[in-house]
């Protein structure tokens, strides 16, 4: 009897089975897909064997060398011609290919656009909570106390007097501790020097300043996951994206320089306002804070936070500046992964 094309396995059949050809259901054994029924094999037909992968039909192993006959159905004793390797293996190769495939699809990134515009919108903000930390520090404290042409305090605060005062307040922004820590302290006369509305606006300014700080180191963090994320699969996309982010931080500062100096008083009520309660934040002169805090002060804060962010920017673009040597390097990069995506993808 003729066999049929429904003893194979679907990738096994190539091709047509005639209209008239009787069909036999196929035995399956569990361990491979189908098991001709015994006494199926058409006439003439090799004897039964196994047949190695790649061997042509009809040269089927045997002696010595040949192997078992696996599987145990009912129709397959042990003379039974077994299943063929050769479909068994290309079936198996090819799930792996899929699989590679699915891989190198897998392979490219996601977002990738929407990840550079957040990096280079990110960067202007981790230059300046970076520099406006480095700048909330005893040391420029003291360096503004004593550098020359600072503003005397014309109700009797020295320069130790008020580095030491100066040091309660900057302290008492950065760490945790309660109202007290600031209200408590006194003159010599047992005098308290911080009034309640001075202690509530540093209580704000310590809200502020930490929330922002959190918030801009996690989104640091997520910045530079998201970086390495684009190094790996995308070369050259991170790099450009801070690029890009450099020059926006300094046409930001740029922006922000001129609107200081053409109009500084409009700029600094315009931040107060921005993120305290219309007055909270304004004091007499010869309020403690006025006194420890003159305008002098806030300039000389605000240019330096300035300065370190340009340096910060222009040392980011120094870093990615698209030279040649780069570019070259981020292109053989991205040749590299594509012949890797199409080696493993089976292309």
């Amino acid at each position: 009897m003729p066999s049929t094309s429904s003893d194979k396995a679907p990738w096994q059949r190539s091709e047509p089975e005639p209209p008239d050809a009787p069909r036999e259901e196929p035995v399956w054994t569990g361990l491979i897909p189908a098991v001709t029924p015994a006494g199926s094999q058409a006439p003439g037909a090799p004897a039964p064997g196994i047949r190695a992968p790649g061997t042509p039909a009809g040269q089927e192993r045997s002696g010595p060398d040949a192997r078992p006959v696996r599987g145990t159905g009912p129709a397959l004793g042990h003379d039974e011609a077994g299943p063929e390797d050769a479909p068994a293996d290309e079936d198996e190769q090819a799930r792996r290919r899929a699989a590679r495939r699915h891989e190198a699809v897998a392979d490219e990134p996601r977002l990738p656009r929407v990840q550079q515009v957040f990096l280079a919108v990110l960067l202007p903000l981790v230059l300046l909570a970076a520099a406006v930390r480095a700048v909330a520090t005893p040391l420029f404290l003291w360096a503004e106390y004593h550098r020359p042409g600072f503003p005397a305090d014309p109700w009797g605060f020295g320069t130790e007097e008020r580095t030491v005062l100066g040091s309660y307040g900057l302290d008492y922004v950065l760490n945790w501790a309660p109202a007290p820590y600031l209200a408590d302290v006194r003159d010599d006369e047992g005098n308290r020097l911080f009034l309640p509305t001075e202690v509530a606006h540093m209580t704000d300014v310590k809200i502020v300043l930490q929330v922002a700080l959190a918030a801009v180191v996690v989104l640091a963090l997520v910045g530079l996951v998201s970086a390495l994320y684009l190094r790996a699969r995308a070369p050259g996309a991170a790099s450009g994206a801070l690029f890009f982010g450099s020059w926006l931080t300094v046409v930001l500062l740029v922006l922000l320089a001129v609107a200081a100096l053409v109009a500084w008083q409009q700029f600094f009520t315009a931040f107060h306002s921005l993120f305290f309660a219309d007055g909270s934040w304004t004091f007499r002169a010869s309020d403690t804070l006025i006194r420890l805090y003159p305008t002098q002060f806030w300039t000389d804060a605000a240019v330096a936070v300035g300065a370190l962010t340009l340096l910060g920017a222009l040392a980011v673009m120094a870093a990615t500046w698209p030279t040649a040597f780069r570019r070259h390097r981020a292109l053989d990069r991205v040749r590299r992964r594509q012949e890797l995506r199409r080696r493993l993808a089976g292309r």
